[in-house]
């Protein structure tokens, strides 16, 4: 995303919570607004004078705050989320990445976030010191510690993580009640989205033009990814082809192959990033081989190293305003 884009946004964001604020002054002098979710009985949530809300989870109805002050959220894909809504959680997680938090995140964003551990293993000893009033993650993450996690404060889980996460994107909004500033996300996001097949020449050649996604993972075979992940709800998005090996990924996620098979990953174009150390992820023997520099793609200049925590770790709208703008440049 470019600066005019982030500036763009932030003022957005701005304006949406004033709006908040001025409602939420309006409903402490007797006014009532509508939220969009469900009221929660009990007292008021501390500072606010509202009442709890309940928002709808993978573990059930949960009451939340009626605005949340002191956020910890256990994944990326959360951590993406509050921050693209205008929220600095005061705890997160970190991937398991030499950088602590994903490098795409501004670093003045992420300044002063207490890191609470590794993202399947948090320290649940340092997220209570905290004293939080919501936590946001996912049951596929952190369903076995959600009777811990709860007893710390207000868990909001989804389902999965990934594929969803726009579904997901819309739950983390309701919990920390920036309904509002969601639409504003996701409208610039569309509006993004048509600039960049517009640049592309439009859906019929954006449609023409196949691309892979290929990840090299350390401790695994090499992915080709399928059209249910993270990336390929993007790529879909701005009405990319898809090649026909995409369509035998295992559960639509990738259809994993060994060095010597690589060249089941040639398109049009395509774009590989790499999980741990090229050596060990065989990155360095696979795209150093004859099979690979054989490939159409490689041979058209249509390869495109990318950065995995931003393609694949980050699964929110920051992280894919940034992909859109790769893809403009990388593909036009």
């Amino acid at each position: 995303m470019t600066a005019k884009t982030l500036s763009h946004r932030s003022r957005l964001l701005a304006a949406a919570s004033l709006t908040v604020a001025a409602a939420l002054t309006l409903s402490a002098c007797g006014f009532s607004t509508e939220s969009g979710s469900a009221s929660g009985s009990g007292p008021d949530s501390e500072g606010s004078g509202e009442a709890p809300r309940t928002v709808k989870t993978a573990m059930g109805d949960v009451k939340v705050p009626a605005a949340p002050q002191r956020v910890v959220v256990l994944d990326t894909a959360e951590l993406d989320s509050v921050l693209t809504l205008g929220v600095k959680p005061v705890g997160a997680t970190h991937a398991d990445v030499d950088s602590g938090f994903l490098n795409y995140l501004p670093k003045d964003q992420v300044a002063g976030i207490t890191d609470v551990g590794q993202m399947m293993t948090p320290n649940l000893e340092a997220i209570a010191g905290l004293k939080p009033d919501l936590i946001l993650t996912s049951k596929i993450r952190h369903g076995d510690k959600y009777a811990e996690l709860s007893k710390i404060a207000p868990t909001v889980m989804t389902e999965n993580t990934g594929y969803p996460w726009k579904e997901n994107f819309q739950t983390h909004a309701e919990a920390l009640n920036k309904q509002a500033e969601a639409k504003m996300v996701t409208d610039d996001y569309a509006r993004h989205v048509a600039d960049v097949t517009k640049a592309l020449g439009g859906k019929e050649k954006a449609g023409a033009t196949e691309v892979n996604m290929v990840r090299f993972v350390e401790g695994a075979d090499i992915r080709i990814y399928g059209k249910k992940n993270y990336i390929a709800t993007i790529l879909a998005d701005v009405g990319l082809g898809r090649p026909a090996i995409t369509d035998k990924a295992k559960d639509g996620f990738s259809y994993d192959v060994s060095p010597e098979k690589i060249d089941l990953a040639d398109a049009d174009a395509v774009f590989h990033s790499t999980y741990g150390d090229p050596r060990k992820s065989k990155e360095t023997q696979t795209t150093g081989s004859g099979l690979w520099k054989n490939m159409d793609a490689v041979k058209n200049g249509k390869v495109f190293a990318v950065d995995d925590q931003l393609w694949i770790q980050g699964i929110g709208y920051t992280a894919a305003d940034k992909i859109l703008s790769e893809l403009q440049t990388n593909l036009k």
